[in-house]
């Protein structure tokens, strides 16, 4: 068998390992060794970051030193390898392209650290995926050995670069399900999501009853395909990801709809699609909907009298969100996210959602000063 052939394989097998669960922990279980043989190194680490105090780290490793994960929050600021990925998110970069030169990385206080903790750190490729609503993950490969990693390596960790960004928000997204063993109809209908989940293009699993509403709000009958009411662009993008094998493209795994192509102005509609783990021997997807109104920007009036928190809670308020979903997006709990509307209500004088949503779209107007 060829390289390339081989690495086909492995990568077709890496695809199923990373959609064979909802738990982030039995994911990289089962894809560890892929990754390992597709980009062989030393060390490999998964570090998931969430909003929140310093040092708010969750970590998914293979043979990383206690030590490097106890103090790594501490430490976190000399990392060099986290001070470029963070400049350059979804991009695969080696150690060449992180530092100016050779004797900069050996004269750095990470690469003094890792040798201490008897972790010779001499090469490393790494790429930040960008989660999206706040939450970063890193994944590093260390190799202790003065063999570089090639461009070879490193193209082919980016071409898996969205899978694994969709393995980490999908584990986000529904490791609940997992976690209280519910069976994802219940889990949607609870969440009162507006989700379809089907088998295949064609072979619908369930539906929450908004969906159908928000459906023919969107789409003209003529659009639907019969007898699956799901419209035709939708089915077609769903048949292409299914064959590819749920690793995606850039930008496939979501569709917008601008509001004026159905007379709704300052609306669109975003449709989300997620590959999730084999039930009874098939693959599911979830397909999820979000109405969003287009943005009203914050006034700067009024970031001058609110935290920078509370600006960003504002922003998205600006867009019709709800709490819950505001919530989900920044990591927050949900009595979080009320606590700083209320303060938001009170800074500025407005007693309710609308009443800020109306102030201002008048101040973008210019007809409030």
């Amino acid at each position: 068998m060829s390289r390339d052939s081989r690495e086909r394989t492995l990568t077709s097998k890496l695809t199923e390992a990373l959609t064979s669960s909802l738990n982030l922990s039995e994911v990289f279980a089962n894809a560890e060794d892929l990754l390992f043989r597709l980009t062989p190194a030393d060390y490999m680490a998964l570090c998931v970051s969430r909003p929140g105090p310093r040092g708010d780290y969750d970590w998914w490793v293979t043979k990383m030193p206690a030590p490097f994960l106890a103090r790594y929050s501490e430490l976190a600021e000399h990392d060099f390898v986290r001070c470029a990925v963070m400049r350059e998110r979804d991009k695969v970069l080696r150690d060449e392209e992180m530092v100016a030169h050779r004797k900069v990385l050996e004269r750095s206080r990470w690469y003094a650290y890792c040798r201490e903790l008897g972790m010779p750190l001499e090469h490393v490729m790494s790429v930040l995926l960008d989660v999206k609503g706040g939450v970063h993950a890193g994944l590093t490969f260390y190799r202790e050995r003065r063999r570089p990693f090639s461009r070879r390596d490193q193209a082919r960790l980016q071409a898996l670069t969205l899978l694994l960004t969709q393995t980490v928000r999908n584990c986000r997204m529904y490791g609940e399900v997992a976690a209280r063993g519910q069976e994802l109809s219940a889990y949607f209908q609870h969440r009162a999501t507006r989700c379809i989940v089907r088998v295949n293009p064609l072979v619908e699993r369930m539906r929450t009853p908004p969906t159908t509403a928000l459906l023919m709000k969107w789409f003209h009958p003529s659009e639907l395909v019969v007898p699956s009411g799901l419209p035709t662009v939708l089915v077609e993008r769903l048949a292409m990801l299914a064959a590819m094998g749920g690793a995606g493209a850039p930008g496939l795994d979501t569709w917008e709809r601008a509001g004026e192509e159905r007379g709704l102005a300052g609306q669109d509609l975003r449709v989300t699609f997620s590959r999730l783990p084999m039930q009874d021997g098939q693959h599911l997807w979830a397909l999820e909907f979000q109405e969003l109104l287009r943005a009203i920007p914050v006034p700067e009036a009024w970031r001058q009298s609110l935290t920078a928190r509370e600006a960003e809670i504002v922003s998205y308020v600006l867009r019709d969100w709800d709490n819950q979903l505001i919530a989900d997006h920044l990591d927050l709990a949900l009595a979080t996210v009320k606590k700083h509307l209320q303060n938001v209500f009170d800074k500025l004088g407005a007693d309710s959602r609308t009443a800020l949503i109306f102030r201002a779209s008048l101040l973008c107007r210019g007809a409030l000063s």
